[in-house]
């Protein structure tokens, strides 16, 4: 792999784990996706943050759970969902333009209808 390719993957790698851990606190954001795509720019340019990265104790469960399809926790997604639609719906209620508010909510139901369609990971205590 040349060298420019292994430091961009090491730099989106990065760029995405600061963005998922930045999204467990914001709800507009995504974590999932952006560890997901961490967790696949460090498995090609480095062996060492990947195995760091889905052996974290706090980031590992997300990029884990959806790796091996055990899907999301109820909590999770009743958490998300919340939080997504609260926000959502204050935006639309502060954005007057008609055509972002339709993108806004088109937005919201597609990843409604992503994490709700996605497999109920059962918690055993």
């Amino acid at each position: 792999m040349p060298l420019w390719l292994r430091y961009t993957l090491l730099s989106v790698g990065w760029l995405s784990v600061v963005l998922g851990v930045i999204g467990i606190f914001l709800p507009v954001l995504p974590t999932t996706p952006f560890l997901l795509l961490a967790a696949a720019c460090f498995a090609r340019s480095s062996p060492r943050f990947y195995t760091w990265l889905v052996g974290h104790p706090h980031l590992g469960p997300w990029i884990r759970d959806y790796l091996e399809g055990q899907g999301i926790p109820l909590k999770g997604k009743v958490y998300t969902l919340l939080l997504m639609w609260t926000s959502i719906g204050f935006a639309c209620w502060l954005v007057p333009l008609f055509w972002a508010r339709v993108g806004m909510l088109t937005s919201a139901t597609l990843v409604s209808i992503y994490i709700l369609r996605q497999k109920t990971l059962v918690v055993r205590r």
